[in-house]
């Protein structure tokens, strides 16, 4: 198993704000709107340098959807900033009439997703979002793992055409992707190479997942770690690659098993290569106030439900 050394602990939000800071400064057609969360969205720094391309729309999420359709029609490329849960829940009728019907270019990016958002409990933590947004025709569907991804795959959607939903979170995680990537929507990043499962994981499980490999190292288990940052597209060809070798998966995700990233290999694995899958996430269930370690740990989304995850597929696994 690989080292993973990172130098900092940093929170994927200031990742967004970072990488849409760096696109107000090479692309003029970035706007950026928010409802009244431009702290908590790290959207400081855009507002105080392009004024005139920052647009604080208030508590008012499904105009500022609305707004930001209307905006790509003269050629702009709308950024659009609140929290995770009122990104999708509360504007989901918006998104899907006004956006994703007609392919507008529209980027939502959401913070504060999952459990990891702590105190504010169940009304906040979003655990359906990814499965809301991925069920949406025309909508790419991203979920980063650290700072630098966050700030990578920021930029890189402002050259993608068509809606896109970016997901990221609250809590301070490890920095460990490289600060110069080129990020590639829809490509998995192979992390480390194993014979003896896949282990698939998405936005703050990335890090949990390599916990995992080097606890399953010790045990003498090879596992496979996969980084899916792109739930829609999923990369069918590097998940089936790594599967016809290692024979089994788990998959790890901070949402719920129905719908999430877990549900979509499953069904890619029912058409091309039926294997044993186990899933890690949330089975089913609100979350509730806690700090973030206190409801990874409550609703197993940590390194050790990982372990155990594998250990029960290979005992599930064909010789």
């Amino acid at each position: 198993m690989k080292d993973f050394p990172y130098s900092e602990l940093k929170d994927t939000r200031s990742g967004f704000g970072a990488g849409l800071h760096e696109l107000g400064k090479s692309n003029p057609d970035v706007v950026a709107l928010c409802a009244d969360l431009t702290g908590s969205l790290k959207m400081d720094a855009f507002k105080k340098d392009f004024p005139e391309r920052f647009f604080q729309v208030g508590i008012a999420e499904a105009n500022m959807m609305g707004l930001a359709a209307g905006m790509t029609i003269g050629g702009k490329i709308p950024f659009t900033g609140t929290f995770a849960n009122f990104s999708t829940g509360r504007v989901y009728d918006q998104i899907r009439q006004s956006i994703a019907y007609s392919g507008k270019n529209v980027k939502i990016c959401a913070s504060h997703a999952g459990v990891t958002l702590g105190e504010d409990g169940a009304t906040h933590q979003i655990l359906e979002d990814l499965g809301m947004m991925k069920m949406l025709p025309h909508m790419t569907v991203i979920n980063p793992c650290d700072f630098n991804q966050t700030k990578a795959a920021t930029i890189a959607i402002a050259d993608h055409e068509g809606p896109v939903y970016l997901r990221f979170g609250r809590p301070v995680v490890p920095n460990f992707t490289p600060a110069d990537q080129k990020f590639e929507i829809g490509k998995a990043v192979l992390l480390n190479e194993g014979a003896d499962v896949s282990i698939f994981a998405t936005g703050h499980l990335v890090w949990k997942a390599i916990l995992a490999g080097k606890l399953l190292a010790e045990k003498g288990i090879d596992a496979e770690i996969i980084n899916i940052h792109t739930i829609k597209p999923l990369d069918a060809e590097a998940i089936l690659q790594s599967v016809r070798k290692t024979r089994c998966v788990v998959s790890a995700e901070e949402h719920q098993l129905n719908g999430g990233l877990g549900d979509s290999i499953a069904q890619l694995l029912a058409r091309e290569e039926p294997l044993p899958l186990e899933m890690v996430g949330v089975n089913d269930s609100f979350g509730e106030s806690g700090t973030p370690e206190q409801l990874m740990e409550k609703y197993k989304l940590n390194e050790a439900a990982i372990v155990a995850a594998v250990e029960k597929v290979l005992a599930r696994k064909q010789k």
